[in-house]
């Protein structure tokens, strides 16, 4: 599917140069060393954190299974030049290694009322996209959630390991946005919704 959408892409002109990439570095999964344990009790890790209010997205693909997808708040912007964007995801991830062997993704930032998609996106083991309409991303191919109040479409260009993370560098090929709706947020646990 993926080398399909390729083909047809550099077919009508456009720049569809991403190359698989390697989904590593992925050593063991205990990646933290005995002396550098967390101080404190990882649940007051995760409380206290998240009284830091995040957007969320979803991180999309297409690999030779068909679309691929997961819900992801550890997004943000890194670089204006060169284009640059992060997201972080889980080393368990199943989800990752298809988007890591395609070499490219479409960040769908979700808009207030999306929660339902979110959490669509957010489950294991399910069809994903099971009702979800999409269109491909015009650089990568990969998929471009109907909907979204913005989305930006991505080469991969590095991965680094972040404790029990990867954190992965994306290249802006494209983006854009549709109207001004208010973000889907998320604090303690919960979504939330923006207020001026």
């Amino acid at each position: 599917m993926a080398a399909t959408a390729v083909r047809y892409l550099r077919s009508v002109g456009a720049a569809a140069s991403a190359e698989p990439f390697d989904a590593l570095p992925r050593p063991d999964l205990r990646a933290v060393g005995d002396d550098e344990r967390m101080p404190v009790d990882p649940a007051e890790f995760r409380r206290v954190l998240g009284h830091f209010a995040s957007g969320v997205t979803v991180i999309t693909s297409y690999d030779e299974e068909g679309p691929a997808g997961f819900a992801c708040q550890s997004f943000a912007s890194l670089s204006l030049d060169p284009p640059l964007v992060a997201f972080m995801v889980g080393r368990t991830s199943t989800t990752w290694p298809r988007i890591a062997r395609a070499g490219v993704f479409c960040v769908n930032v979700l808009g207030a009322d999306q929660g339902a998609l979110c959490r669509a996106f957010a489950v294991s083991g399910a069809d994903k996209f099971a009702g979800v309409t999409h269109e491909p991303a015009p650089v990568t191919g990969s998929p471009r959630l109907d909907s979204v109040p913005a989305w930006i479409d991505c080469t991969i260009r590095a991965v680094h390991t972040g404790g029990d993370h990867l954190i992965v560098v994306g290249r802006v090929e494209a983006l854009g946005s549709e109207g001004e709706g208010d973000p889907l947020l998320f604090h303690r646990g919960r979504f939330v919704r923006f207020t001026a």
